[in-house]
């Protein structure tokens, strides 16, 4: 019984409340459709955010997830665009647009790693850095514009997005395999059980042969990866990027995991929770849509007040345990 905490039990509450409100609300929230969508929605920043789950876990940051997507989505396309006359359309040009958008995303998680681990940077510093890097590359090279995949390409990757199996998109599908891949790593393997004692206490892992920097290099290299994965599913979607796609997933991401019951200062994470802080953070959204409540221009703002909310409950509930 003693597992069946607030901070567990807290945000399945809240996920259940929604739901129940958002039906209240608009009569179409429970259709299949509206629901599809909201997974969907869902699908990138959950990538993202299980990524983000074991960097904060072992006590980093990471704040420049959203630019490194406008930019790995911008390096997909331009090199699609390229290998188009040789490769012709069809599902090799597919596979070698996703191989760069994953190669990119591996070299830009390495990059932010390795700047934290052997320069010894702060994540906040490094990753607040690379965040204006990504974005303002993206935005040179369209010229302050749009990049855009080519029509025909376009409409033959659109199925990655759109498409699927037994009326399950593929984001969807994708997100589910990588939440379940990450729970799993992060309850049952050595991976993760270091994440947590890194994030708990680092000179007493580094005492116990814990390779501090290997791991925590590991988790950024991660997450840069799923950053590359959740882009090869977004680009289908619009087939273009610019200076604002992925604007404010960072926050998203930063957000479902703290929702998510994974301590921001580091030493537990949650896999699972942080699924539940997404699906929190995307019916908010959803319902304000529907509902017509607020202005969606706020719904940062919201976002922001969530966190801090969250963060504040975290406090409250450490100053309890301590007494």
């Amino acid at each position: 019984m003693r597992n069946l905490s607030l901070s567990t039990l807290g945000p399945l509450a809240a996920l259940i409340l929604l739901v129940v409100l958002g039906a209240s609300l608009n009569a179409n929230f429970l259709s299949a459709g509206n629901i599809t969508n909201v997974l969907a929605r869902s699908a990138f920043i959950g990538m993202i955010a299980v990524g983000m789950t074991f960097v904060i876990t072992s006590g980093g940051l990471d704040l420049s997830v959203g630019s490194m997507a406008a930019f790995i989505a911008g390096m997909m396309i331009l090199a699609m665009n390229a290998m188009l006359p040789t490769l012709g359309i069809g599902v090799p040009l597919v596979l070698a647009g996703m191989a760069v958008a994953l190669g990119v995303g591996l070299l830009a998680g390495l990059a932010n790693g390795l700047l934290i681990t052997r320069a010894g940077i702060e994540p906040f510093i490094v990753t607040l850095g690379t965040m204006g890097i990504f974005r303002s590359l993206v935005t040179w090279i369209a010229d302050g514009g749009t990049l855009s995949l080519d029509f025909e390409a376009r409409q033959f990757y659109r199925p990655v997005y759109y498409g699927g199996i037994f009326g399950i998109t593929w984001p969807i599908l994708v997100f589910a395999v990588v939440a379940v891949l990450g729970e799993l790593a992060m309850r049952h393997t050595r991976f993760g059980r270091y994440c947590e004692a890194i994030g708990s206490n680092d000179r007493v892992a580094r005492y116990s042969a814990v390779k501090v920097e290997r791991v925590q290099l590991m988790t950024y290299v991660a997450l840069g990866v799923l950053v590359g994965l959740a882009t090869i599913l977004y680009v289908p979607r619009l087939g273009s990027a610019s200076g604002s796609t992925g604007l404010l997933w960072e926050l998203e991401a930063i957000a479902a995991v703290i929702i998510g019951g994974t301590a921001l200062k580091g030493g537990y994470g949650r896999v699972w929770g942080t699924v539940v802080g997404v699906l929190i953070l995307s019916l908010i959204d959803n319902i304000l849509n529907l509902a017509d409540l607020v202005s969606p221009y706020l719904n940062g703002a919201i976002q922001g007040v969530i966190i801090v909310l969250a963060v504040v409950l975290q406090r409250g509930k450490s100053s309890a345990e301590g007494r």
